[in-house]
């Protein structure tokens, strides 16, 4: 009983360790290498830099005219002038906040993105870890099966077993040798498809162990830590802190415009020139602007609590699944160490004590045993994975 219990532990704490750290590293080659996260990360870039555009006064204007005068007697006249026009001055404070949220949510938005392909790489290396696994469980049936397979091909040649016995173990032999064909082509697709998310680059993943990740039981308390973290929730603070700037922007732009400038004017004998100053009421050019974003800022606060209440249950529903596969996989794990049969069932086919058919029974019992347990490992890092997916 305290060889099994040492033996568990081992493999929960012990090789665990390792994996982790093997996908973590998968993790880093591929964000280094992923051509979408690159692609991303150039068109956020470019977005930060138009979120800066607009933000200053409009251009200057300057016109001149050239006048003849009729008669020609009286001369030609010139004028010039220069004209520069401003919006209310705290229109710009505001169209700069905006602008400063709007590079802030552009990063959260690639932060969106970088988490999902991380997901899909932890999500490929889950599977991958899966079939590694069951290909070496396999491989042992394999060997297993082979060396029956050849055994009573030598009783059969030697007339110690008759045909039914003989298309048995050929047959069993067959069965083992097609699941594992068909876990390699599992294995060939998953790590192709870990090559394209890699940019094309193959990475050699031969995990076989799954990594019993460390879940906090109390939810309230966890997810009030990690909730700051999350860029879906961070975004829509950040769109609702834009609506309310942009109220404040549009209350600023329907208050008068300024301009002022330089101007001279020429005549024969006569010059004038000096300063001009002016004002543009705004009576209709932005009507309902105002209203509209006020509106709009209602909207994005009414969203924000539906994203937050859902986000909230998703969150909490993956949580109380990934405890309860957390403590099944545990438990499942210990037992089937402590009251595995295979060397019994071994033992006793050697010894002919008991028939193929009740071998092969037996044998494929504990078999599927082992792979409910694979399944369940594999489904409990995938719940771990979601947890992680959106932080």
């Amino acid at each position: 009983m305290k060889k099994a219990i040492i033996i568990t532990a081992l493999v929960v704490f012990g090789f665990n360790l390792f994996a982790q750290n093997t996908i973590d590293s998968v993790l880093v080659t591929i964000e280094k290498n992923n051509t979408t996260l690159s692609a991303h990360r150039k068109s956020v870039d470019a977005e930060k830099i138009g979120n800066k555009t607009g933000l200053t006064p409009q251009n200057p204007e300057m016109e001149f005219n050239y006048l003849w005068g009729n008669p020609s007697a009286i001369g030609n006249r010139t004028d010039f002038s220069i004209r520069q026009s401003f919006d209310f001055p705290s229109s710009y404070s505001y169209k700069s906040q905006i602008s400063n949220l709007k590079n802030e949510q552009t990063e959260l938005e690639y932060k969106k993105q970088r988490n999902e392909i991380l997901f899909q790489t932890r999500e490929v290396c889950i599977k991958l870890t899966y079939q590694n696994a069951l290909s070496n469980v396999i491989q042992k049936q394999y060997a297993n099966a082979s060396k029956i397979s050849e055994a009573y091909k030598t009783k059969y040649s030697t007339g110690d077993i008759g045909i039914l016995e003989f298309n048995k173990s050929q047959v069993h032999f067959l069965t083992i040798t097609k699941e594992l064909e068909n876990a390699e082509i599992e294995k060939k697709a998953l790590l192709s498809e870990l090559a394209l998310l890699n940019g094309g680059i193959f990475i050699a993943f031969s995990d076989s162990v799954f990594s019993l990740q460390n879940i906090p039981a109390d939810f309230e308390q966890w997810y009030s830590q990690i909730e700051p973290n999350s860029p879906v929730l961070q975004w829509i603070k950040q769109e609702i802190a834009i609506s309310e700037k942009q109220v404040k922007l549009n209350k600023a732009m329907n208050l008068p415009k300024l301009y002022a400038g330089y101007m001279s004017e020429k005549v024969v004998g006569q010059q004038f020139q000096g300063i001009t100053i002016g004002v543009t009421i705004p009576l209709w050019e932005n009507k309902n602007t105002t209203k509209y974003a006020k509106a709009k800022s209602i909207a994005i606060q009414g969203i924000e609590t539906d994203t937050k209440l859902q986000f909230y249950n998703d969150i909490k529903t993956t949580h109380t699944k990934a405890i309860a596969l957390q403590s099944s996989v545990l438990d499942y794990r210990y037992k089937l160490s402590v009251f595995s049969n295979t060397d019994l069932l071994n033992k006793a086919f050697d010894k002919g004590e008991i028939s193929l058919t009740e071998y092969m029974y037996e044998l494929s019992l504990y078999n599927e045993s082992i792979y409910k347990l694979l399944e369940m490992e594999m489904n409990q890092s995938m719940a771990f994975a979601i947890l992680n997916r959106y932080f």
